[in-house]
Protein backbone atom coordinates (compact mmCIF):
# COMPACT_ATOMS: atom_id res chain seq x y z
CA UNK A 1 0.00 0.00 0.00
CA UNK A 2 1.25 3.50 -0.82
CA UNK A 3 1.92 5.65 2.22
CA UNK A 4 1.70 9.40 2.57
CA UNK A 5 5.44 9.62 3.17
CA UNK A 6 6.08 8.12 -0.26
CA UNK A 7 3.87 10.55 -2.14
CA UNK A 8 5.52 13.37 -4.05
CA UNK A 9 3.40 16.30 -5.14
CA UNK A 10 2.75 16.19 -8.87
CA UNK A 11 4.01 19.28 -10.71
CA UNK A 12 1.39 21.60 -12.14
CA UNK A 13 2.05 22.37 -15.83
CA UNK A 14 2.61 26.09 -16.37
CA UNK A 15 0.12 26.12 -19.24
CA UNK A 16 -2.53 24.59 -16.97
CA UNK A 17 -2.00 27.34 -14.38
CA UNK A 18 -2.27 30.12 -16.96
CA UNK A 19 -5.26 28.77 -18.88
CA UNK A 20 -8.02 31.22 -17.95
CA UNK A 21 -7.19 30.97 -14.25
CA UNK A 22 -9.28 33.14 -11.94
CA UNK A 23 -7.39 31.98 -8.83
CA UNK A 24 -3.74 30.94 -8.70
CA UNK A 25 -2.01 29.43 -5.69
CA UNK A 26 1.74 29.54 -6.26
CA UNK A 27 4.12 27.58 -4.01
CA UNK A 28 2.17 28.55 -0.88
CA UNK A 29 3.45 27.41 2.51
CA UNK A 30 1.89 28.06 5.91
CA UNK A 31 3.94 26.98 8.91
CA UNK A 32 2.79 26.91 12.50
CA UNK A 33 6.05 26.55 14.38
CA UNK A 34 7.71 23.46 12.93
CA UNK A 35 4.49 22.13 11.38
CA UNK A 36 3.74 22.96 7.75
CA UNK A 37 -0.04 22.83 7.47
CA UNK A 38 0.32 23.86 3.80
CA UNK A 39 3.58 22.85 2.18
CA UNK A 40 4.71 24.41 -1.13
CA UNK A 41 1.26 23.93 -2.65
CA UNK A 42 0.38 25.11 -6.17
CA UNK A 43 -2.79 24.87 -8.23
CA UNK A 44 -5.21 27.05 -10.15
CA UNK A 45 -8.98 27.42 -10.32
CA UNK A 46 -10.29 28.05 -13.82
CA UNK A 47 -12.90 30.70 -14.38
CA UNK A 48 -16.47 29.38 -14.55
CA UNK A 49 -15.77 26.03 -12.84
CA UNK A 50 -16.95 24.33 -9.67
CA UNK A 51 -13.62 23.01 -8.40
CA UNK A 52 -13.50 20.51 -5.55
CA UNK A 53 -10.74 20.40 -2.94
CA UNK A 54 -10.65 17.09 -1.07
CA UNK A 55 -8.39 15.08 1.17
CA UNK A 56 -8.27 13.56 4.66
CA UNK A 57 -8.52 15.51 7.90
CA UNK A 58 -5.27 17.37 8.45
CA UNK A 59 -4.49 17.63 4.74
CA UNK A 60 -4.40 21.43 4.93
CA UNK A 61 -7.62 22.20 3.05
CA UNK A 62 -9.23 24.55 5.56
CA UNK A 63 -5.92 26.27 6.27
CA UNK A 64 -5.48 26.88 2.56
CA UNK A 65 -9.03 28.22 2.30
CA UNK A 66 -8.27 30.63 5.16
CA UNK A 67 -5.11 31.77 3.37
CA UNK A 68 -7.04 32.48 0.16
CA UNK A 69 -9.80 34.26 2.11
CA UNK A 70 -7.37 36.54 3.95
CA UNK A 71 -8.00 35.07 7.40
CA UNK A 72 -4.39 33.85 7.58
CA UNK A 73 -1.15 35.08 6.03
CA UNK A 74 1.09 32.67 4.12
CA UNK A 75 4.62 32.00 5.35
CA UNK A 76 5.79 32.02 1.73
CA UNK A 77 4.40 31.84 -1.78
CA UNK A 78 1.76 33.97 -3.46
CA UNK A 79 -1.96 33.96 -4.24
CA UNK A 80 -3.41 35.76 -7.25
CA UNK A 81 -7.00 36.66 -8.11
CA UNK A 82 -7.51 37.37 -11.79
CA UNK A 83 -3.76 37.87 -12.19
CA UNK A 84 -3.40 40.34 -9.30
CA UNK A 85 -1.68 39.45 -5.99
CA UNK A 86 -4.07 39.38 -3.05
CA UNK A 87 -1.55 38.44 -0.37
CA UNK A 88 -2.05 40.55 2.74
CA UNK A 89 -5.52 41.82 1.84
CA UNK A 90 -8.16 41.73 4.55
CA UNK A 91 -11.37 39.70 4.06
CA UNK A 92 -13.40 42.91 3.58
CA UNK A 93 -10.98 44.08 0.89
CA UNK A 94 -11.28 40.73 -0.85
CA UNK A 95 -15.07 41.02 -0.74
CA UNK A 96 -14.80 44.28 -2.69
CA UNK A 97 -12.81 42.35 -5.31
CA UNK A 98 -15.53 39.73 -5.56
CA UNK A 99 -14.08 36.97 -3.37
CA UNK A 100 -16.60 35.66 -0.82
CA UNK A 101 -16.53 32.65 1.48
CA UNK A 102 -18.70 30.54 3.75
CA UNK A 103 -17.73 28.57 6.84
CA UNK A 104 -18.14 24.93 7.81
CA UNK A 105 -20.10 26.19 10.83
CA UNK A 106 -22.25 29.13 9.63
CA UNK A 107 -21.67 32.46 11.38
CA UNK A 108 -24.80 34.61 11.12
CA UNK A 109 -25.42 37.22 13.78
CA UNK A 110 -27.90 35.30 15.98
CA UNK A 111 -29.61 38.35 17.51
CA UNK A 112 -30.44 39.82 14.11
CA UNK A 113 -33.21 38.71 11.78
CA UNK A 114 -32.60 36.85 8.56
CA UNK A 115 -33.28 40.01 6.55
CA UNK A 116 -31.02 42.13 8.76
CA UNK A 117 -28.17 39.63 8.32
CA UNK A 118 -28.48 39.96 4.57
CA UNK A 119 -28.78 43.75 4.59
CA UNK A 120 -25.63 43.92 6.71
CA UNK A 121 -23.77 42.05 3.97
CA UNK A 122 -24.40 44.85 1.45
CA UNK A 123 -21.13 46.57 0.48
CA UNK A 124 -20.09 50.24 0.68
CA UNK A 125 -23.23 51.49 2.36
CA UNK A 126 -23.41 55.29 2.45
CA UNK A 127 -25.11 55.18 5.85
CA UNK A 128 -21.96 53.74 7.40
CA UNK A 129 -20.38 57.21 7.13
CA UNK A 130 -21.86 59.46 9.79
CA UNK A 131 -21.58 62.64 7.71
CA UNK A 132 -23.74 61.06 4.98
CA UNK A 133 -26.46 60.37 7.54
CA UNK A 134 -26.34 64.06 8.48
CA UNK A 135 -25.89 65.75 5.12
CA UNK A 136 -27.18 63.22 2.57
CA UNK A 137 -30.14 61.51 4.20
CA UNK A 138 -31.93 61.12 0.86
CA UNK A 139 -28.99 59.23 -0.66
CA UNK A 140 -28.71 57.02 2.42
CA UNK A 141 -32.43 56.17 2.35
CA UNK A 142 -32.42 55.37 -1.37
CA UNK A 143 -29.42 53.06 -1.01
CA UNK A 144 -30.88 51.34 2.04
CA UNK A 145 -34.09 50.68 0.11
CA UNK A 146 -32.11 49.29 -2.81
CA UNK A 147 -30.16 46.98 -0.50
CA UNK A 148 -33.35 45.80 1.22
CA UNK A 149 -34.95 45.09 -2.17
CA UNK A 150 -31.88 43.12 -3.23
CA UNK A 151 -31.88 41.20 0.05
CA UNK A 152 -35.54 40.30 -0.35
CA UNK A 153 -34.86 39.07 -3.87
CA UNK A 154 -31.96 36.92 -2.69
CA UNK A 155 -34.07 35.48 0.14
CA UNK A 156 -36.78 34.58 -2.35
CA UNK A 157 -34.16 32.92 -4.55
CA UNK A 158 -32.89 30.67 -1.71
CA UNK A 159 -36.42 29.99 -0.41
CA UNK A 160 -35.96 31.81 2.89
CA UNK A 161 -38.29 34.75 2.28
CA UNK A 162 -40.89 33.32 4.66
CA UNK A 163 -38.25 33.52 7.42
CA UNK A 164 -37.24 37.14 6.74
CA UNK A 165 -38.29 38.28 10.24
CA UNK A 166 -37.04 35.20 12.11
CA UNK A 167 -33.95 35.55 14.27
CA UNK A 168 -30.92 33.76 12.84
CA UNK A 169 -30.50 31.96 16.18
CA UNK A 170 -33.76 30.12 15.55
CA UNK A 171 -32.84 28.72 12.12
CA UNK A 172 -31.98 25.08 11.54
CA UNK A 173 -28.44 24.16 10.55
CA UNK A 174 -29.46 23.79 6.92
CA UNK A 175 -31.29 27.12 6.88
CA UNK A 176 -28.19 28.80 8.31
CA UNK A 177 -26.17 27.29 5.47
CA UNK A 178 -28.62 28.75 2.96
CA UNK A 179 -28.49 32.12 4.72
CA UNK A 180 -24.72 32.16 4.62
CA UNK A 181 -24.77 31.25 0.93
CA UNK A 182 -27.29 34.06 0.40
CA UNK A 183 -24.87 36.51 2.05
CA UNK A 184 -22.27 35.74 -0.61
CA UNK A 185 -24.78 36.68 -3.32
CA UNK A 186 -25.22 40.15 -1.82
CA UNK A 187 -21.74 41.14 -3.03
CA UNK A 188 -22.06 39.93 -6.67
CA UNK A 189 -19.14 37.52 -6.26
CA UNK A 190 -16.69 36.34 -8.89
CA UNK A 191 -15.25 33.56 -6.69
CA UNK A 192 -16.95 31.83 -3.75
CA UNK A 193 -15.06 29.61 -1.32
CA UNK A 194 -17.38 27.04 0.27
CA UNK A 195 -16.13 25.18 3.35
CA UNK A 196 -18.02 21.87 3.63
CA UNK A 197 -21.44 23.06 2.43
CA UNK A 198 -22.84 19.54 2.92
CA UNK A 199 -21.98 19.31 6.64
CA UNK A 200 -25.00 19.27 8.97
CA UNK A 201 -27.64 19.81 6.31
CA UNK A 202 -30.53 17.54 5.39
CA UNK A 203 -30.94 16.12 1.90
CA UNK A 204 -33.82 18.41 0.93
CA UNK A 205 -31.94 21.60 1.75
CA UNK A 206 -28.77 20.11 0.27
CA UNK A 207 -30.54 19.64 -3.06
CA UNK A 208 -31.64 23.28 -2.93
CA UNK A 209 -28.12 24.50 -2.16
CA UNK A 210 -26.62 22.27 -4.87
CA UNK A 211 -29.07 23.64 -7.42
CA UNK A 212 -28.21 27.22 -6.44
CA UNK A 213 -24.47 26.54 -6.78
CA UNK A 214 -24.96 25.05 -10.24
CA UNK A 215 -27.21 27.92 -11.35
CA UNK A 216 -24.83 30.59 -10.10
CA UNK A 217 -21.94 28.94 -11.92
CA UNK A 218 -23.59 27.99 -15.20
CA UNK A 219 -26.06 30.88 -15.55
CA UNK A 220 -24.19 33.74 -13.85
CA UNK A 221 -20.53 32.84 -14.28
CA UNK A 222 -19.66 32.56 -10.58
CA UNK A 223 -16.61 30.38 -9.93
CA UNK A 224 -16.57 28.06 -6.89
CA UNK A 225 -13.84 26.36 -4.88
CA UNK A 226 -15.44 23.79 -2.56
CA UNK A 227 -13.84 21.94 0.35
CA UNK A 228 -15.99 18.88 0.96
CA UNK A 229 -15.89 15.38 2.50
CA UNK A 230 -19.20 14.19 1.02
CA UNK A 231 -18.02 12.30 -2.05
CA UNK A 232 -21.52 12.04 -3.52
CA UNK A 233 -21.73 15.83 -3.47
CA UNK A 234 -18.26 16.17 -4.98
CA UNK A 235 -19.14 13.68 -7.71
CA UNK A 236 -22.26 15.64 -8.64
CA UNK A 237 -20.89 19.17 -8.45
CA UNK A 238 -17.16 19.30 -8.97
CA UNK A 239 -15.02 19.17 -12.09
CA UNK A 240 -12.11 19.28 -11.69
CA UNK A 241 -11.24 17.84 -8.28
CA UNK A 242 -7.96 18.68 -6.53
CA UNK A 243 -6.63 16.20 -3.96
CA UNK A 244 -4.50 17.43 -1.06
CA UNK A 245 -2.50 15.43 1.45
CA UNK A 246 0.01 16.51 4.09
CA UNK A 247 -0.28 20.10 2.93
CA UNK A 248 0.55 19.31 -0.69
CA UNK A 249 -1.38 19.00 -3.91
CA UNK A 250 -1.34 15.31 -4.78
CA UNK A 251 -3.21 15.30 -8.07
CA UNK A 252 -5.99 16.92 -10.07
CA UNK A 253 -8.56 15.51 -12.46
CA UNK A 254 -12.18 14.59 -12.91
CA UNK A 255 -13.91 12.70 -10.11
CA UNK A 256 -13.78 9.56 -12.26
CA UNK A 257 -10.02 9.95 -12.61
CA UNK A 258 -9.24 10.58 -8.97
CA UNK A 259 -11.42 7.70 -7.77
CA UNK A 260 -9.39 5.33 -9.95
CA UNK A 261 -5.99 6.61 -8.82
CA UNK A 262 -4.45 4.01 -6.55
CA UNK A 263 -2.36 6.49 -4.57
CA UNK A 264 -5.49 8.48 -3.73
CA UNK A 265 -7.51 5.38 -2.88
CA UNK A 266 -4.86 3.76 -0.70
CA UNK A 267 -3.24 6.71 1.00
CA UNK A 268 -5.96 9.31 1.34
CA UNK A 269 -9.48 8.07 0.86
CA UNK A 270 -9.14 4.58 2.25
CA UNK A 271 -10.73 3.04 -0.82
CA UNK A 272 -14.03 4.79 -0.06
CA UNK A 273 -14.35 6.90 -3.21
Amino acid sequence: MTTTAAIVEQPVPTAAIQQDALLEVRSVTKAFGGNRAVDDCSFSVRRGTITGLIGPNGAGKSTLLNLIAGALQATSGSILLDGEPIDGLRPDELLRRGLARTFQVPRPIPTMTVLENLVLAGQDQAGERIWNAWFRPGQVERQENEIIDRALGVLAYVNLLHLRDAYAANLSGGQRKLLEFARTLMVTPRLVLLDEPGAGINRTLMRQLTQHIEEQCHDHGVTFLIVEHDMDLVARLCDPVIVMAEGKRLMEGSFAQIRQDQAVLDAYLGGQV
